[in-house]
């Protein structure tokens, strides 16, 4: 195969420009499909970061909730029934709701996502959390994410100034008494974190025993699976019980298949695969015209149409590894500015490398066997 090689890149490199234009393309199409990858990534990865920290094994959630920024509050008596079977060691009530957030310099309010919960449970296993939990037994004070976009407050580097900051929440004056860094998602651009008290202080209209996640921790050695099916046959049908990992598929499926979101990064992936496939046909079938001539001579001189045909896929390769390599060395620098500009968790990953490495080379050999038509029909006699 190697041998054949030279034919295909000297077919490739006798006009430059129409090369480099090609190389362009396909190398649009590789970012575009890499973005549209790493953005879905990043969706999904901060829709659960909330739940990848929660220190439980088993959580009931409101059957009318829909994903963490659609949750219902269900009785917090379903959770302390779950202390029934002698697998469970403990159980916290978990609160979240968006409050409007005083960004402490500008005055401006904006809407915050803030999660409260039990500092003594240990619920939270992120960095910054356990080690100030103690802070939050304290009245109307919260922890701030660091991670959060700029328009809520350089808070950070304030608290750096002074021990700690206040503001208002929910038109609650609050003390920010520490950071711990979480990250924005599509659903929330800041977060903060309370104890369950504050938190029914800040928000007064929630009553007392309404809780949004139930979270429960096993005895160590304890059956998950088991307990989960016993408990789904034990509490009434207004709880859902979830395993951790069925409760981040939970949220994942809201984005997916619940948003237009999920849609449209998969439709970008598919937009970028045609637009990669039209350069590579143009490309090709524009080089075929040029030399349908030495084509028809080779077709004369006894080769068949598999060699031929063999030439163009060999053209195609090689368009898809020249075209990869610059759009994914650009990619690298595109991601870093996303991350920056919008805080959100998109960086590469060896299988997302790979995965696009192959649909390049998907993407080049489907313009190559569209375009290779032209020389399957390219007859000695009717072009000398």
């Amino acid at each position: 195969m190697f041998r054949k090689v030279p034919v295909a890149w000297l077919q490739l490199t006798h006009n430059r420009l129409r090369l480099l234009v090609a190389l362009a393309g396909i190398s649009f199409a590789v970012i575009l499909i890499f973005m549209q990858m790493g953005l879905r990534a990043a969706l999904f990865e901060s829709a659960v970061r909330l739940h990848t920290n929660l220190q439980g094994e088993i959580f009931l959630i409101s059957p009318r909730s829909t994903a963490l920024i659609g949750m219902s509050h269900f009785s917090e008596r379903r959770l302390l029934q779950a202390l029934a079977f002698p697998e469970v060691d403990i159980v916290s009530p978990i609160y979240v709701d968006y409050g409007q957030w005083k960004n402490p310099q500008t005055g401006q309010t904006r809407q915050i996502f803030v999660t409260g919960f039990e500092p003594n449970d240990n619920t939270l296993r992120l960095s910054g959390v356990i080690q100030q939990t103690s802070q939050l037994n304290l009245s109307d004070t919260v922890l701030f994410d660091q991670a959060s976009r700029p328009e809520f407050g350089s808070v950070a580097i304030q608290l750096e100034q002074k021990r700690h900051l206040n503001t208002e929440l929910e038109g609650r004056q609050i003390s920010v008494v520490g950071v711990f860094k979480m990250g924005a998602s599509f659903g929330a651009d800041g977060n903060v974190i309370t104890s369950n008290l504050n938190f029914l202080r800040i928000f007064d209209h929630r009553a007392k025993g309404a809780i949004d996640i139930g979270l429960i921790r096993l005895k160590p050695g304890s059956d998950v699976n088991s307990v989960v099916h016993r408990m789904r046959r034990y509490l009434p049908k207004d709880v859902r019980v979830f395993t951790k990992q069925e409760l981040i598929d939970f949220e994942k499926n809201y984005w997916q298949t619940s948003t237009a979101i999920g849609f449209i990064f998969d439709l970008g992936v598919v937009i970028g695969l045609i637009v990669g496939i039209v350069f590579v046909y143009q490309v090709l079938y524009t080089d075929i015209s040029h030399h349908l001539h030495e084509y028809a001579t080779l077709k004369a001189m006894g080769y068949n149409n598999n060699y031929l045909v063999s030439i163009v896929f060999q053209e195609s390769f090689i368009l898809a590894i020249l075209g990869y390599m610059p759009g994914f060395a650009m990619t690298l620098g595109i991601y870093d500015l996303t991350l920056k500009a919008t805080l959100l968790p998109i960086q590469m990953d060896i299988s997302r490398a790979f995965n696009v490495q192959v649909l390049t080379v998907f993407m080049c050999f489907i313009g190559g066997f569209i375009a290779i038509h032209q020389v399957q029909r390219s007859d000695p006699a009717d072009l000398f």
